[in-house]
Protein backbone atom coordinates (compact mmCIF):
# COMPACT_ATOMS: atom_id res chain seq x y z
CA UNK A 1 0.00 0.00 0.00
CA UNK A 2 1.37 3.60 -1.14
CA UNK A 3 1.50 6.59 1.42
CA UNK A 4 -1.14 8.02 -0.01
CA UNK A 5 -3.94 4.52 0.25
CA UNK A 6 -2.78 4.28 4.08
CA UNK A 7 -3.63 7.72 4.85
CA UNK A 8 -7.17 7.31 3.10
CA UNK A 9 -7.88 4.20 4.68
CA UNK A 10 -6.74 5.99 7.91
CA UNK A 11 -8.97 8.73 7.58
CA UNK A 12 -12.07 6.17 6.98
CA UNK A 13 -10.98 4.55 10.63
CA UNK A 14 -9.95 7.10 12.77
CA UNK A 15 -11.25 10.26 14.31
CA UNK A 16 -9.52 9.95 18.11
CA UNK A 17 -6.87 10.06 17.96
CA UNK A 18 -6.77 11.89 14.39
CA UNK A 19 -6.05 10.24 11.25
CA UNK A 20 -2.31 10.54 9.74
CA UNK A 21 -1.59 12.18 6.41
CA UNK A 22 0.67 10.57 3.52
CA UNK A 23 3.32 12.64 4.63
CA UNK A 24 3.12 11.03 8.09
CA UNK A 25 2.85 7.54 6.49
CA UNK A 26 6.02 7.65 3.90
CA UNK A 27 8.46 9.26 6.66
CA UNK A 28 7.90 6.15 9.07
CA UNK A 29 7.83 4.10 6.02
CA UNK A 30 11.57 5.51 5.07
CA UNK A 31 13.06 4.18 8.35
CA UNK A 32 14.58 0.65 8.41
CA UNK A 33 12.76 -0.02 12.11
CA UNK A 34 9.04 0.36 10.67
CA UNK A 35 6.96 -2.10 8.80
CA UNK A 36 3.90 -2.39 7.24
CA UNK A 37 1.42 -5.85 7.40
CA UNK A 38 -1.26 -5.23 4.99
CA UNK A 39 -4.07 -7.57 3.62
CA UNK A 40 -3.68 -8.26 -0.25
CA UNK A 41 -7.10 -6.39 -0.98
CA UNK A 42 -5.95 -3.04 0.81
CA UNK A 43 -8.51 -3.23 3.52
CA UNK A 44 -6.89 -3.06 6.31
CA UNK A 45 -3.16 -3.03 7.12
CA UNK A 46 -0.76 -2.75 10.71
CA UNK A 47 2.10 -0.54 11.09
CA UNK A 48 4.65 -1.10 13.51
CA UNK A 49 8.25 -1.03 15.11
CA UNK A 50 11.18 -2.72 16.74
CA UNK A 51 13.70 -0.99 18.68
CA UNK A 52 16.43 -2.43 21.10
CA UNK A 53 14.35 -5.76 21.13
CA UNK A 54 10.95 -4.08 22.02
CA UNK A 55 8.39 -4.16 19.46
CA UNK A 56 5.34 -1.09 19.02
CA UNK A 57 2.38 -1.27 17.02
CA UNK A 58 2.21 2.20 15.94
CA UNK A 59 -1.57 2.12 13.93
CA UNK A 60 -4.15 -0.19 12.49
CA UNK A 61 -6.95 0.07 10.14
CA UNK A 62 -9.33 -1.73 8.85
CA UNK A 63 -12.55 -0.77 6.23
CA UNK A 64 -15.38 -0.03 8.06
CA UNK A 65 -17.09 -2.37 5.25
CA UNK A 66 -14.64 -4.79 6.45
CA UNK A 67 -15.03 -4.90 10.10
CA UNK A 68 -15.73 -8.19 12.27
CA UNK A 69 -14.25 -10.64 9.07
CA UNK A 70 -10.74 -11.79 11.16
CA UNK A 71 -9.15 -9.28 9.12
CA UNK A 72 -7.76 -7.22 12.44
CA UNK A 73 -6.85 -10.40 14.27
CA UNK A 74 -4.49 -11.95 10.91
CA UNK A 75 -2.85 -8.43 10.99
CA UNK A 76 -2.06 -8.41 15.01
CA UNK A 77 -0.33 -12.30 14.16
CA UNK A 78 1.80 -11.03 11.20
CA UNK A 79 2.75 -7.72 13.73
CA UNK A 80 3.82 -10.37 16.13
CA UNK A 81 5.35 -12.63 14.14
CA UNK A 82 8.06 -9.54 11.78
CA UNK A 83 8.34 -8.27 15.49
CA UNK A 84 9.50 -11.70 17.10
CA UNK A 85 11.36 -11.92 13.29
CA UNK A 86 13.06 -8.43 14.35
CA UNK A 87 14.40 -10.00 17.49
CA UNK A 88 11.39 -7.86 19.88
CA UNK A 89 11.05 -9.72 22.73
CA UNK A 90 7.69 -7.90 23.74
CA UNK A 91 5.33 -5.36 22.38
CA UNK A 92 3.41 -2.15 23.69
CA UNK A 93 0.53 0.09 21.80
CA UNK A 94 -1.92 3.00 22.74
CA UNK A 95 -5.49 2.70 22.88
CA UNK A 96 -7.60 5.80 22.88
CA UNK A 97 -9.76 4.41 26.09
CA UNK A 98 -13.41 5.14 24.05
CA UNK A 99 -12.17 2.69 21.15
CA UNK A 100 -13.85 -0.72 22.68
CA UNK A 101 -13.62 -2.41 19.93
CA UNK A 102 -9.96 -1.81 19.38
CA UNK A 103 -9.61 -2.87 23.04
CA UNK A 104 -11.29 -5.69 22.68
CA UNK A 105 -9.19 -6.87 19.90
CA UNK A 106 -6.10 -6.48 21.86
CA UNK A 107 -6.78 -8.04 25.07
CA UNK A 108 -7.92 -11.40 22.85
CA UNK A 109 -4.20 -10.86 21.36
CA UNK A 110 -3.13 -11.25 24.95
CA UNK A 111 -2.44 -7.58 25.53
CA UNK A 112 -3.07 -6.32 28.64
CA UNK A 113 -2.91 -2.31 30.33
CA UNK A 114 0.60 -1.40 31.77
CA UNK A 115 -0.39 2.06 32.10
CA UNK A 116 -2.38 5.44 31.06
CA UNK A 117 -1.53 8.66 29.54
CA UNK A 118 -4.43 11.26 31.28
CA UNK A 119 -5.93 13.09 28.45
CA UNK A 120 -3.27 12.15 25.86
CA UNK A 121 -5.77 12.68 22.73
CA UNK A 122 -7.74 15.28 21.83
CA UNK A 123 -11.49 14.70 21.12
CA UNK A 124 -14.97 17.05 19.41
CA UNK A 125 -15.43 20.11 21.89
CA UNK A 126 -11.86 20.39 23.41
CA UNK A 127 -12.37 17.24 25.19
CA UNK A 128 -9.64 14.37 26.00
CA UNK A 129 -9.45 11.17 25.53
CA UNK A 130 -7.43 8.85 28.02
CA UNK A 131 -4.58 6.42 26.14
CA UNK A 132 -4.08 3.23 27.85
CA UNK A 133 -0.91 1.62 27.25
CA UNK A 134 -0.90 -2.35 26.88
CA UNK A 135 1.78 -4.68 26.15
CA UNK A 136 2.29 -8.45 26.17
CA UNK A 137 5.55 -10.89 26.03
CA UNK A 138 6.57 -12.07 22.91
CA UNK A 139 9.14 -14.54 24.08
Amino acid sequence: MTPDALAHLHAQCFTVPAPWSAASFASLLDSPHVFLCADPEGRAFVLGRVVAGEAELLTIATHPGARRAGLGRALMQAFEAEARARGAEGAFLEVAETNAPARALYAACGFAEAGRRRGYYAAAGGATVDAMILCKSLA
